[in-house]
Parts: C-alpha cells; sequence; structure tokens
C-alpha cells in the first residue's frame, strides 16, 4: 500500500498533524519531524514516527518516492484489506480528514 505524505522537517515536535491537499487535489497525510534533512534524518524519523503511531513494525514501513523532496510516498508492506482498516481508522482521527 502507498500512503502520500507532505513532510515537514526541523518541526517544533513530531506528529501527524492531518489530512491535507496537494496543489494537484490530491489527499496527503501532513506530518511534522524534528530531524533535520540532511543524511535522510528527517525519512529516518518519519518512518520511525509511523510504525510507531500506526502500531507497524518499522521494516515494513519505507519511502517509496521523493526521498529528497518533502511530497514522499511510502510503501507500507503486509496484508493489504488490514493494513486498509487500520490506517482508515486511525487517519480518520485526524484534522481534515
Amino acid at each position: 500500500m502507498r500512503v502520500a505524505i507532505r513532510l515537514s522537517p526541523r518541526a517544533g515536535a513530531k506528529r501527524i498533524d492531518g489530512i491535507g491537499r496537494s496543489a494537484d487535489g490530491a489527499a496527503v497525510v501532513k506530518v511534522s519531524v524534528t530531524a533535520p534533512p540532511a543524511e535522510h534524518r528527517a525519512n529516518e524519523a518519519l518512518i520511525a514516527l509511523l510504525a510507531e503511531e500506526w502500531q507497524l513494525p518499522r521494516r515494513d514501513v519505507s519511502i517509496a518516492g521523493g526521498a529528497k523532496s518533502r511530497n514522499k510516498r511510502v510503501h507500507i508492506a503486509g496484508q493489504p484489506r488490514a493494513l486498509l482498516a487500520k490506517l482508515a481508522a486511525a487517519l480518520a482521527l485526524l484534522p481534515g480528514s
């Protein structure tokens, strides 16, 4: 499963901020991390945060696109139906959903 992310590095706190829209109108999950973008630290912090918040093994979360951009595609490995149910429940609680 792929999830569109809009990442804000060097934020004051690490958190999932809500659901937003990209320039083309597609839904994205807005995420903030305290790590800087240098040396892939923000990407690593993003993976750790998503795995923790969505109760997934860290090995199942990876950057599928946009490694050097704020706009990312994250791949979540696992059974699609179970993942969809878990993520839909978590995302439904976020602002903007």
